[in-house]
């Protein structure tokens, strides 16, 4: 778990620089510890958002002991509440959505640091990118509107910022992301994934594509180098494409021919006998009609069969 030493040091340092803003001066009187007014305190002016956080998970807060927070769930994120709640002023109560992308993620983390899918929060790309939790996740709210389950609900939510994929995903061949079959986070992690320095990598594709296209996996014995080091898209294009089975050219001859143009110098590829290739004939414009084990091979070195 050293991958997770970054975020934890960001976090003890933060703490740390706070700690040191509030130490009184010498010979000064240290100020007075602020004071919590419990959660029944928030329900008299908050009432609307009182009732949704009780079908929201974070409510465990509210009534867990162990966790240091019974009866003050609301102040565990917004700080404590006393002071506000006797002036009722914005000033005098922390709110997260106002603050900072980072200031506001170190919030949540308090919490969420040790869970596996979020410990990598800080050194994925919505955390570089300064993409705080509550642009994607509401606090308050039910189930589905914190962390949304639907595909087509989770596809609309990533499609708000990243229109350009979206345009890809309304090509001819494409991934059923439209229709509802799959979501943007069955091949994406949007909390950020671990460094590769700290995974075990099985290939360029590890894990996104072959959790659906395991028979491309491998190992085989006679490999097609590009799917173990260059990945699926030296080949296809991963949201859609205007070309069948998602390659990025019209025909399977052009595709092939980018790496492979080289081969005609023997003589294996051409349109002058003693060419073994003739490519102005149909039958030798399709690469995949002989060598059509093209991801990688048990038995031919040729990708053959």
């Amino acid at each position: 778990m050293a991958w997770l030493l970054p975020a934890t040091v960001v976090i003890v340092l933060w703490a740390a620089s706070v700690g040191a803003a509030q130490q009184p001066a010498a010979g000064a009187k240290p100020a007075p510890a602020p004071e919590y007014a419990g959660s029944e305190a928030c329900q008299a002016c908050h009432e609307d958002i009182y009732r949704a956080f009780q079908r929201n998970p974070h409510q465990r807060v509210e009534t867990d002991k162990r966790r240091g927070w019974a009866g003050r769930a609301c102040e565990s994120c917004h700080g404590p509440g006393a002071k506000h709640a006797e002036s009722v002023a914005a000033a005098d109560i922390l709110h997260p959505p106002k603050l900072e992308p980072g200031r506001a993620d170190q919030n949540c983390l308090k919490c969420h640091l040790r869970e596996p899918p979020l410990a990598a929060r800080i050194q994925g790309g919505h955390g570089r990118g300064q993409v705080a939790c509550g642009n994607c996740h509401s606090m308050h709210k039910e189930p589905e509107r914190l962390r949304p389950r639907q595909p087509a609900r989770i596809n609309q939510q990533c499609a708000g910022c990243h229109a350009a994929e979206w345009a890809q995903f309304q090509r001819p061949h494409r991934h059923r992301l439209p229709e509802g079959a799959m979501s943007c986070t069955d091949c994406h992690n949007p909390h950020g994934s671990p460094p590769p320095q700290f995974r075990r990598v099985v290939s360029a594709n590890e894990p996104g594509c072959f959790r659906c296209h395991g028979d491309k996996r491998g190992p085989f014995v006679f490999e097609h180098a590009p799917v173990r080091l260059e990945g699926c898209r030296a080949c296809h294009e991963p949201h859609g494409s205007a070309n069948p089975r998602l390659l990025n050219r019209a025909e399977v001859r052009f595709q092939c021919l980018e790496c492979h143009s080289n081969i005609g110098a023997g003589g294996a590829l051409g349109g002058i006998p003693p060419g073994l290739h003739d490519l102005r004939s149909p039958r030798f414009r399709n690469c995949t009609i002989c060598h059509s084990k093209i991801h990688g091979s048990q038995v031919d070195r040729g990708l053959r069969r």
